[in-house]
């Protein structure tokens, strides 16, 4: 006598398979979703990193045209105080978490999958 899910299997490969595709089709979704955080996060990085130099290297133009004209002008601090704020919201980007669980759908639907196989084991061990 065969489990009753080997015998469905049997009897139905095609929703077998079928059920295989739409676990790779929900993977391919998580994946996505998962990449696109992580490309957030890199296109985030990037901009700080672009911000802190523009920011090191005007801000050392509007020192060194500080010093040569004898004195401070708060103009010298505009273009330093941009790419400042753009190193911020770079940071912003780069350290945002990524969305939390991590391929839930696919763990929920898995879950879902084996309370299913539970419900069919114990009625057929029922059966008996």
């Amino acid at each position: 006598m065969l489990h009753p899910v080997i015998s469905a299997a049997l009897r139905h490969p095609a929703l077998v398979g079928r059920h295989l595709l739409n676990y790779v089709a929900l993977a391919k979704v998580e994946v996505a979703e998962a990449g696109r955080s992580v490309v957030t996060r890199a296109i985030g990085g990037a901009i700080a990193l672009l911000g802190a130099l523009f920011t090191l290297g005007w801000g050392g133009v509007a020192v060194m045209l500080g010093v040569l004209h004898g004195r401070f002008e708060w103009v010298l601090l505009i273009v330093p105080g941009v790419a400042l704020v753009l190193m911020l919201v770079g940071i912003a980007l780069a350290l945002r978490p990524p969305q939390l669980p991590l391929f839930a759908g696919l763990k929920n639907q898995a879950a879902e999958d084996i309370q299913v196989l539970h419900a069919l084991s114990e009625s057929s061990h029922a059966d008996r």
